[in-house]
């Protein structure tokens, strides 16, 4: 099983990323994904899942109305769109896959939002 982001960087107040997370070893259309985040001293948090057919999204208030979540099951990729980034977007990004009793992560990505 391997889950493998990209797309992290550093980018000025106001600007915008695109994350990808490629997966492979499981049947990833079974899988609801999701994006999580950890910055320095702090807990790793939800930011944005979708579920196995796309059809359902759930994102963290910190987050609604600029990030959006989605995922391609012919590609086995699921996309993080980051807009309007903040300082206080900052952090380690990672991707996870959930289903029944299995739960996989990423290595993550790290975004940094500065000027």
């Amino acid at each position: 099983v391997q889950l493998v982001e990209s797309g992290g960087g550093l980018v000025q107040p106001g600007g915008s990323l695109r994350l990808f997370c490629a997966a492979s070893g499981f049947t990833f259309s079974s899988y609801r994904m999701s994006w999580y985040r950890q910055a320095p001293g702090k807990e790793r948090e939800l930011v944005a899942a979708v579920s196995s057919a796309g059809g359902s999204t759930n994102y963290a208030d910190s987050v609604k109305g600029r990030f959006t979540i989605s995922r391609d099951n012919a590609k086995n990729t699921v996309y993080l769109q980051m807009n309007s980034l903040k300082p206080e977007d900052t952090a380690v990004y990672y991707c996870n896959a959930q289903h029944l009793w299995a739960d996989y992560w990423g290595q993550g990505t790290q975004v940094t939002v500065s000027s």
